[in-house]
């Protein structure tokens, strides 16, 4: 039997004062669901350093978050004092370590976009340098970029400004992000803001496997909702092999057997661009899907089998807990959440999980 009923999110402001968000809750189980609270303290930005744009988060093996910003927004009266655009901290906020840029034998993506560490510690990375504004030749950003944890070069699929549409098979059009089917030993591209489909590489050598559009269609840049993706902004395998892509401009999640079988969707928000980021909770049946609503300022947790809503939470704002421009999401083990956010806002946060029912 389904449910509805009101939860209340709760976190502490800048100011100490508590955040209560009432949060309508719909589904097809009685478990409560998952509640969290923000942690401002989050993460401790060494050297006196400046974030632009936290445009995507992700967690290693070893729960360490791994960062990726853009130091080229970072306002020009403070340039000086921009990070890197990598950073890696530990659970606690502790800064580890930090790298990339431009360097010779490789492509540094010019609007840093996407960060990925797959279950090898090899850290994947996207930009997406065209999307939106119309750019001098060599400015678009239609590579794949793989390194170690120490920012080592391995791979680079594809290469700046030399994308030729949908059914290139060499390169790639502004990707958004990528996920590892470690089982195939694929990377699953969501190759996004260029082009308006999945791709899918070998992730040793890049060599191309397949692609696929919305409802499992050729990918056109040519068509609507009701036969193409919008914006693919981010893909992720489960362990039993579904593939759920979050279509940032159609507002909704289409999901996917490993091969690009069209399986079902589901409608996230009802206008604006909203569904932009993915993760599974961290138990092993990988129960919760977590999606990034980056259009109503708030996360919204769908059950992974049926996506039914179990809850959502957050608001627009600045204050911890509170979200602008909420553009990638990732999870450790621990089931918390990290979250990057690009606009205004510029940062990364931490949301610890306070109750452990909902995994």
């Amino acid at each position: 039997m389904g449910f509805s009923k009101h939860l209340v999110f709760v976190g502490l402001l800048a100011s100490g004062m508590l955040l209560a968000v009432s949060v309508h809750i719909t589904g097809q189980s009685s478990a409560p669901a998952p509640v969290f609270r923000p942690d401002p303290s989050w993460p401790a930005i060494p050297n006196g350093w400046v974030f632009g744009e936290v445009s995507s988060v992700a967690v290693d093996s070893k729960d360490h978050v791994w960062i990726i910003q853009r130091p080229n927004t970072v306002p020009a009266e403070q340039r000086a004092k921009a990070a890197p655009p990598v950073l890696e901290f530990d659970a606690a906020g502790k800064f580890l370590s930090s790298w990339g840029g431009p360097a010779k034998g490789y492509d540094w993506p010019e609007r840093e976009h996407g960060i990925y560490v797959d279950p090898s510690n090899f850290v994947w990375i996207g930009g997406n340098n065209g999307y939106g504004t119309p750019l001098p030749p060599g400015d678009s950003d239609d590579m794949l970029l793989k390194f170690t944890t120490s920012g080592k070069f391995v791979l680079q699929i594809g290469g700046r400004n030399t994308s030729k549409g949908n059914a290139d098979t060499r390169n790639l059009h502004q990707p958004a992000d990528a996920f590892l089917n470690r089982k195939a030993n694929e990377i699953f591209v969501a190759d996004g803001y260029g082009n308006v489909r999945v791709a899918v590489f070998d992730a040793g050598t890049g060599a191309f496997k397949r692609m696929w559009g919305a409802f499992g269609n050729r990918p056109e840049a040519a068509g609507d909702a009701s036969s193409q993706f919008g914006l693919v902004h981010s893909v992720k395998v489960s362990a039993d092999g579904m593939v759920y892509v979050a279509d940032r401009a159609n507002h909704r999640i289409q999901v996917f057997t490993t091969a690009g079988n069209y399986i079902t969707q589901k409608s996230i928000g009802t206008t604006g661009q909203t569904a932009a980021g993915l993760a599974f909770s961290p138990d092993a049946g990988q129960r919760l899907l977590y999606v990034a609503d980056l259009a109503d300022s708030r996360i919204v947790v769908l059950n992974r089998m049926t996506l039914d809503v179990v809850t959502t939470f957050g608001r627009a704002g600045a204050g911890p807990g509170e979200f602008g421009t909420l553009h990638h999401l990732a999870i450790d083990s621990k089931g918390n959440i990290y979250t990057a956010e690009i606009g205004r806002n510029r940062r990364a946060q931490k949301l610890v999980l306070t109750s452990t029912q909902g995994r």
